[in-house]
């Protein structure tokens, strides 16, 4: 094996339970693909909103992130990032991207701006109190998306 490519990100850590031991045993890095939670990370559908064009708003039968616990843990993690004077976009990423295991943050952007900002959240380096309250959140919210 030369990669897995699993979802990862705040909302889906389940790589960690399993599969992250044996991808570092074997050398076996992680594309992690999903980094963002199919754009739900960024805040954009939190209150109900139904952004137009969004991928959620076209596609509403992937509902995964949208459920109760995942809104609830979107909302958690999009206020740790304003606490900290962070976009909650690139705090995702940035988290994802700091994992020892992680070898290719897959994004994806549906404009130029995006991108940009999604590329940028590769200069990030998040501090303890930052990774913390992640870790905090998660103890809350292990498996908010099922």
């Amino acid at each position: 094996m030369a990669s897995i490519q699993n979802a990862y990100s705040l909302l889906n850590r389940s790589f960690e339970v399993g599969l992250a031991e044996v991808a570092a045993r074997e050398q076996c890095g992680l594309p992690a693909y999903s980094p963002l939670a199919m754009g739900a990370l960024s805040g954009k559908y939190l209150n109900g909103a139904q952004p137009e064009g969004a991928r959620l708003t076209i596609y509403k039968h992937f509902k995964r992130y949208l459920t109760p616990s995942g809104v609830a843990a979107t909302a958690a993690y999009v206020k740790l990032a304003g606490e900290h004077g962070l976009d909650p976009t690139q705090m995702a990423l940035a988290f994802v991207t700091s994992r020892s295991f992680v070898t290719a943050n897959i994004i994806s952007a549906t404009t130029m701006e995006q991108l940009k900002s999604n590329i940028a959240s590769g200069e990030i380096k998040l501090s303890q109190a930052v990774i913390d309250g992640i870790d905090a959140i998660h103890s809350v919210y292990t498996y908010p998306c099922p």
